[in-house]
């Protein structure tokens, strides 16, 4: 009985230790998610081309990574905070301007 007890008071602290290992970003994930919404929509109105929407998409996966690895000490320290902003800070401008070339468009 007591090695039961002890088992699932190991179990149970393991588990609170992996929730506090990983690094919650929950404004960074969601400017992810405006972002890559943006970029579908661009496609879906014809406003970004394949090329475009590729390019685009590449610097997303880009953010992510950086995210991953800032992550994966179980800490995102303020510097790594500020260079993901920066970086979805150019993707989003890159979006806007992309969004709102001639290029894609057809005849307008």
């Amino acid at each position: 009985m007591k090695a039961i007890m002890c088992a699932v008071a190991a179990l149970m602290l393991g588990m609170t230790g992996m929730a506090f290992a990983q690094a919650d970003t929950p404004v960074v994930d969601q400017r992810q998610a405006n972002q890559e919404k943006r970029i579908d929509q661009g496609i879906a109105s014809g406003q970004l081309n394949e090329h475009e929407a590729n390019r685009l998409n590449k610097q997303q996966g880009h953010i992510n990574r950086m995210e991953d690895r800032a992550k994966a000490d179980g800490t995102v320290t303020k510097g790594e905070r500020a260079r993901i902003d920066n970086a979805q800070d150019r993707a989003s401008r890159h979006i806007a301007r992309e969004k709102h070339d001639r290029q894609g468009r057809r005849h307008q």
